[in-house]
């Protein structure tokens, strides 16, 4: 008797074609998804990392009576506190936020990072100029004009921003998928919506024309790129 053997005929281009489309499409389907949920968790990680700062501003302004500016950094050099770090009071944010290390509040460079499109995460390494280096800090900082805020401003107003957009006149909408996260004066963080021209929204206002600035006339200085 012979045997009879079962021949097994393989996919065709055809079927191979429509299986590739299937999987594109379901791809396609779930990507946004992946990505949104990839946007929110470094929104959390920014939340997470503003309180941390706030904490931090709040113990500098209790023991220098106001928030980092030139005045601040005129104490601590009186104070020879500015010999192992190189604190600023200048063109960018991560001067400002050495002041904490000079102060001695923190020495942690995590915790200024926030995803923005152009910054890094931090080497860790605090030795000297490597402290805050250029693209390890991710928020922008406030002042009132050319001075620190101070505890008698209206406690909403806002002491850090992120993400801004590469030079730090806007926000940058992609990055928290249209949300600005922003440190206020009392430690809480306000998730704000960015609109298309990159500007970020307290209810009807915009940030910078808010009521609650009252007589502060905020100004943003943006992280070194």
């Amino acid at each position: 008797m012979k045997a009879k053997f079962a021949i097994r005929r393989g996919f065709t281009l055809v079927e191979l074609l429509v299986v590739i489309v299937i999987i594109a499409a379901l791809a396609g389907l779930t990507a946004p998804m992946v990505l949104s949920k990839v946007k929110k968790a470094d929104q959390t990680e920014a939340i997470s990392n503003a309180r941390q700062i706030g904490m931090a501003m709040f113990e500098f302004q209790s023991e220098y009576g106001r928030y980092p500016d030139t005045k601040t950094l005129a104490t601590l050099t009186a104070n020879g506190l500015t010999e192992e770090y190189t604190p600023t009071a200048g063109a960018d944010s991560n001067g400002y936020f050495l002041q904490l290390f000079a102060a001695g509040f923190t020495t942690s460079e995590q915790m200024f990072f926030a995803k923005t499109g152009v910054s890094k995460k931090p080497d860790g390494n605090i030795l000297g100029a490597e402290a805050l280096a250029a693209g390890e800090v991710g928020f922008g900082y406030i002042l009132d004009g050319t001075d620190g805020l101070t505890t008698g401003a209206n406690p909403a107003c806002v002491l850090a921003v992120t993400p801004l957009a590469a030079g730090g006149a806007t926000f940058n909408p992609g990055t928290f998928d249209k949300k600005a996260v922003l440190l206020r004066l009392d430690n809480s963080v306000l998730v704000a919506n960015v609109n298309k021209a990159g500007e970020a929204t307290v209810g009807s206002e915009e940030l910078l024309a808010a009521k609650f600035w009252d007589d502060v006339e905020p100004t943003i200085v943006p992280p070194s790129e």
